[in-house]
């Protein structure tokens, strides 16, 4: 089932994924922000469990945010696990 979230402070608008069957993340999709940057990270995480993820992005910032678009996906499977 596929879910979106809205972020905020970052510049993608929006973060498109899915949770598979066995628990793993997939089809990851940044709507808007840096195009290679949302690419590449949406290709590394495909296949990781929602913590794995949240493991290795929360946090993660971009310049004085305080945020990012890897931040705002962690946080988004964060709140889905609880």
């Amino acid at each position: 089932m596929k879910r979106t979230v809205q972020t905020r402070g970052v510049c993608a608008r929006g973060i498109e994924y899915e949770i598979d069957a066995d628990g793993l993340v997939r089809n990851v999709r940044f709507l808007g922000g840096c195009a290679g940057n949302a690419i590449g990270l949406a290709n590394m995480v495909d296949g990781m469990t929602p913590a794995e993820v949240v493991k290795r992005l929360k946090g993660v910032p971009c310049q004085m945010r305080g945020t990012s678009c890897p931040d705002q996906l962690a946080k988004a499977l964060e709140e889905e696990g609880k």
